[in-house]
């Protein structure tokens, strides 16, 4: 229960919608049937969800999903493993989700991943023909990943570029059928979330970043199939260290006093202003820690262009920001102050409450691209 009830919210979904998630989830018939493939890739994905404690992984597999095959988790090898991937192919044909961890080598570097004498590419596409729903997970999935940089030997691509280019799904099969979920790794909270919209609802949930520059992506895009509920925003929007960022503080070198003070690690290479993701809301670890809470930036691992692009101290593509000209002065914190400085002080405060406050009631729904 608590697994769906955070999932919906998650989701964003109506409070009186949990009923019907929980109420769907604790059905036999509506576990949903799951084929999860691996290619080349760390299992980093699937780590992430069996460290996971809420929920489980015994959790997910005995109550939340119908696990038909995983190569991590299946007990049984060889012909064994490959029968029973192809018996949950015909069982559960037009009704099964296929989730994929991992790029897929292509053209005549197909041979670089082989499972069962049958190419990587050649085992996903006789999968998804017959899914109702297809994930890419984690990065590598998505759009290739560490795999695919350059000179990408084996020729990786993502789930979408086989979809739309080798199996010439239409946009309206793309929409319908395929969602992205990247990462390095993805929150498990999100898999799981995504899984349970399908199980209930029959369909995808809302995708697209809804960023007005890149509002009206090609279905052929990535970015164009991600759950809005996950990868809607910007981290930078969410973050703890945010108001250091609007001050001007930044931490300028590892364990330097504004590191040990919990600044902005904008300077740090920090890639959270130009990285869509809800790491910033949900974390990780059950809550508990996510990499800027714990002084580390954010490599951008959602963001194809980023984290496999750019250098990991490089600033982010944002413009140079400058304290504000009425930041009050913190560095001497415990010192006495005059009557007429806490008058000031007092001022702004109530000020900027008011300010803030109209502000607030003026924002646009969709936030404003922060890249430019």
């Amino acid at each position: 229960m608590k697994t769906v009830s955070t999932a919906t919210a998650i989701m964003g979904l109506p409070l009186a919608m949990a009923e019907e998630v929980i109420a769907q989830a604790g059905r036999e018939d509506k576990r949903p049937p799951v084929i999860w493939l691996h290619f080349q890739e760390c299992t980093g994905c699937s780590e992430a969800l069996l460290r996971a404690n809420h929920p489980s992984i015994a959790e997910v597999v005995l109550d939340i999903i119908n696990l038909e095959y995983q190569e991590t988790l299946m007990a049984g090898s060889g012909d064994q493993a490959e029968a029973s991937l192809h018996n949950a192919i015909e069982k559960h044909a037009g009704k099964y989700i296929l989730v994929v961890e991992g790029s897929i080598p292509t053209d005549d570097m197909a041979v670089c991943c082989q499972i069962g004498g049958k190419t990587a590419v050649d085992s996903f596409k006789a999968a998804a023909a017959k899914a109702a729903v297809v994930v890419s997970l984690g990065a590598c999935a998505c759009s290739g990943g560490i795999v695919a940089i350059e000179p990408n030997p084996t020729k990786a691509k993502g789930v979408i570029d086989i979809l739309a280019g080798d199996m010439q799904w239409s946009d309206d099969d793309l929409k319908n059928k395929y969602i992205s979920l990247p990462g390095c790794p993805p929150n498990p909270h999100n898999i799981l979330s995504v899984i349970l919209y399908v199980a209930t609802f029959n369909k995808l949930p809302e995708k697209g970043l809804k960023i007005p520059s890149i509002a009206n992506l090609s279905m052929k895009d990535e970015r164009a199939h991600r759950p809005t509920f996950a990868y809607g925003r910007l981290i930078h929007e969410h973050c703890e260290r945010r108001p250091h960022f609007d001050a001007g503080r930044f931490v300028r070198e590892f364990g330097d006093e504004g590191h040990k003070n919990g600044w902005c690690l904008y300077h740090m290479g920090c890639k959270g202003p130009e990285t869509y993701a809800n790491c910033s809301i949900i974390h990780f670890n059950d809550g508990a820690a996510w990499p800027i809470g714990n002084g580390c930036p954010c490599i951008g691992c959602t963001e194809g262009t980023v984290l496999f692009k750019d250098s990991l101290f490089s600033l982010a593509k944002v413009a140079q920001p400058k304290p504000h000209s009425n930041i009050i002065e913190t560095q001497g914190r415990g010192k006495e102050s005059s009557v007429a400085q806490a008058a000031v002080v007092g001022g702004l405060v109530g000020a900027a409450i008011g300010a803030g406050a109209v502000f607030a009631s003026k924002l646009p729904k969709e936030p404003e691209d922060e890249n430019k």
